[in-house]
């Protein structure tokens, strides 16, 4: 069986989109599926000023679209659609969407990781009414408004500063006594005049009646509970490998896809990148760099298919 394509992208986030650049400068017929918008989460980074190459800060939509618009250039497919299973008949991977079907020699899966939920009372029955996981989506909705984020990470941090050009009425709580993000973006969270930060700090419970109204807080070092009001709740605490595409591949303690440093799972021909993947550090540019490892070794890959088919001649 000859497949239409010779690498498919799972995901099209900046690791995805790097693969498909490299894959496609490599000469394989390369194909992007994504079922939301080129970028992934990237699309909801404030100012990514870390990424080599741009001295002034970008904005995740701006960075998003110009690597979309580099991987077209360069002669990938991107097509919307959400992939519903990955299986492999003896060489060639058949990859499922709602409407069809795909075949390539190769796989690469770059499905990322969705915020997680902190599972209180309240955080469902006020999501989109007051409970929000991305500032720059609905922070707009509360501009000069009494707003709580919570986390702290790299993500909580980012997502507080943006808030803040919003009102200066932002309150950070974080369950430990310091942040767990990078020291810059701590840094500037702790000098924002905008932005009250408590550590030590837990959200019990949300409270309101059509939308957001108060909250439940727990100062956890001497166990006092108190409630406050606030008119939004922005919540940042980790996120879900989405690897249910892939149920059999190893995976570490926190769920994420455990590969080698060629970015190999432990199925031949699939590759794992970006925030799917087990690693000590996810940042854009880490992604984007294992995205373009796993394109070299998928083409290397394929020779190597092509050599077993054709007896090896040159």
């Amino acid at each position: 069986m000859q497949p239409e394509w010779d690498l498919i992208v799972v995901g099209g986030g900046p690791a995805g989109l790097s693969a498909a650049q490299y894959g496609s400068r490599a000469n394989l017929r390369t194909l992007v599926i994504e079922e939301l918008a080129p970028g992934g989460t990237a699309l909801l980074i404030n100012e990514m000023e870390n990424y080599p190459g741009f001295p002034k800060a970008i904005n995740g939509y701006e960075f998003s679209e110009l690597m979309r618009q580099q991987t077209e250039q360069f002669g990938a497919m991107i097509k919307s659609a959400t992939v519903t299973a990955i299986k492999k008949t003896q060489d060639v991977f058949t990859v499922e969407t709602f409407d069809e079907s795909f075949s390539s020699w190769t796989v690469v899966l770059s499905t990322g990781a969705k915020h997680k939920h902190l599972g209180i009372p309240g955080e469902e029955t006020f999501s989109g009414r007051g409970v929000s996981y991305c500032a720059t989506c609905d922070g707009p909705f509360f501009k000069n408004k009494k707003i709580l984020v919570v986390g702290g990470g790299d993500a909580a941090c980012d997502e507080a500063a943006y808030l803040a050009n919003l009102s200066d009425k932002i309150t950070l709580i974080h369950r430990r006594d310091r942040f767990r993000a990078q020291k810059s973006l701590a840094d500037r969270v702790l000098k924002n005049p905008n932005i009250e930060v408590r550590f030590n700090h837990v959200l019990e419970k949300i409270l309101g009646e059509d939308k957001v109204r108060r909250v439940r807080l727990r100062r956890t070092i001497e166990n006092k509970v108190y409630e406050e009001n606030f008119d939004a709740v922005f919540i940042f605490v980790g996120a879900i490998p989405q690897t249910a595409l892939v149920p059999k591949l190893k995976k570490d303690e926190a769920g994420y896809i455990v590969t080698n440093q060629n970015m190999e799972t432990t199925q031949p021909g699939l590759y794992t990148i970006g925030d799917v993947r087990s690693t000590p550090f996810r940042q854009v540019v880490v992604a984007c760099g294992e995205g373009a490892i796993s394109a070299h070794m998928a083409a290397a890959y394929i020779d190597a298919i092509k050599g077993e088919i054709y007896g090896g001649a040159a």
